[in-house]
């Protein structure tokens, strides 16, 4: 078991490792739901686009997490950053190819890969250096520093593209993603030693009933937030002319985007803080629920930029308190040696709905236009508390357990 200070140390390495990628992802975003202007490319391709780095990593988690398993952490969470770096570089020769849609599309399916590393090993490595009781802390600080730089890149991707060009935007995403790499390269070490590594097949999933519950919880959260909410904002500002400091709607949606990560950031800690000192993650869990539901129907009756600011607030803010003592729910009541793998079984199934979410969401806003789609997600978030009790409950025996289970 690792000292408080040393398991500090390495959180704060992971911390600010994910926080340059994050910053790369960020700065792309704002234009990728564009690009149907930009390149006069079909809503349903780029649904196709933005989804497939989550189609991939439905893929690459599976074996992403039993990697974890089998040869630690540190190889496959640096690799992933690279991978990261990589994919971003091809964004910018999208630009200037005669086929963009290709372009983008094998950038998207390269981060996913990437993207499917990381994510499994820095949950992990939060685990591996945790107890019951600072769990939810730790979780909800790691998860805070891989979208932390989130925000501040998607405020940067919008305004960079729009004053000065989308390469420009794109080449600064691909130099934080190598910055992230050269850094975890120098301060992140190995955390996670199995016995028994050679048995533990690339395939292997996590199938418990904890696994899969956190993961649909998970798989609703991703499908509502980042599938429908962030790949429809620009368009529903352009629809209803809304605009911050005068800017189009891709740097407005940059702005709003990034409020609503902000929001997520700060509750990320503060979820995961309370969960440990109440002893449990259910209520906790099921109250930042409750706040997201809320979120969705704001956005709903929104009318002006206010309206949409308050509205981001309170899904961030959903999104984000569950996300510590999400996670740490899962780590409570999975083994240590099986921890990659259930991380996966969660990153799956959050993929699957992050993926989908674009591709439902992009062709019905069209169709039958944003605040019946908005509405559908508000219901999203009640659906996901009722899974994730039963589950509990199925498990457990009771609807709140202790922290100390599984320790």
């Amino acid at each position: 078991m690792y000292g408080v200070n040393r398991a500090r140390a390495v959180v704060l390495a992971v911390i600010f490792s994910t926080f340059f990628v994050g910053f790369g992802g960020g700065v792309v975003f704002p234009i990728l739901p564009n690009l149907g202007t930009v390149l006069g490319i079909s809503p349903f391709l780029v649904g196709v686009i933005l989804s497939a780095n989550r189609f991939t990593r439905t893929i690459a988690n599976t074996p992403a997490g039993a990697l974890v398993d089998r040869i630690g952490t540190r190889r496959p969470f640096i690799a992933g950053l690279f991978v990261e770096a990589v994919a971003t570089l091809g964004y910018i020769v999208a630009m200037v190819s005669p086929y963009p849609e290709a372009w983008f599309l094998l950038a998207r399916v390269i981060w996913g890969i990437g993207s499917a590393l990381v994510f499994a090993t820095a949950y992990t490595i939060a685990a591996d250096v945790s107890t019951g009781a600072s769990r939810g802390t730790n979780m909800g600080v790691v998860r805070g520093g891989m979208t932390l730089g989130f925000p501040a890149g998607l405020v940067l991707g919008g305004v960079v593209s729009e004053l000065f060009s989308i390469p420009t935007a794109f080449a600064l995403a691909a130099a934080f993603a190598l910055v992230a790499g050269v850094l975890a390269y120098a301060t992140v070490p190995e955390t996670h030693v199995s016995e028994a590594k050679t048995a533990i097949k690339p395939w292997e999933i996590e199938t418990t009933v904890p696994a899969l519950t956190v993961g649909l919880v998970n798989f609703g959260l991703y499908f509502a937030y980042l599938g429908a909410l962030f790949s429809t904002l620009v368009l529903f500002l352009a629809a209803n002319d809304f605009s911050v400091l005068g800017y189009g709607p891709q740097a407005t949606s940059g702005v709003l985007m990034a409020i609503t990560v902000l929001s997520a950031s700060v509750l990320m800690l503060g979820g995961g803080v309370v969960s440990d000192r109440l002893g449990m993650r259910v209520p906790v869990l099921c109250a930042f629920l409750a706040v997201s539901f809320v979120g969705f129907l704001l956005l709903t009756v929104a009318e002006s930029v206010g309206g949409l600011v308050l509205a981001c607030v309170f899904i961030g803010a959903g999104q984000g308190g569950t996300s510590g003592p999400l996670i740490a729910l899962l780590a409570d009541l999975t083994p240590d040696e099986r921890t990659g793998r259930a991380m996966g079984t969660n990153n799956v199934l959050g993929d699957v709905g992050g993926g989908l979410g674009p591709m439902v969401s992009l062709p019905l806003v069209e169709s039958i236009g944003f605040s019946p789609v908005y509405a559908a997600c508000a219901v999203v978030p009640l659906l996901a508390g009722c899974v994730l009790v039963y589950g509990v409950y199925h498990q457990t025996g009771s609807v709140s357990p202790r922290t100390s289970i599984g320790d």
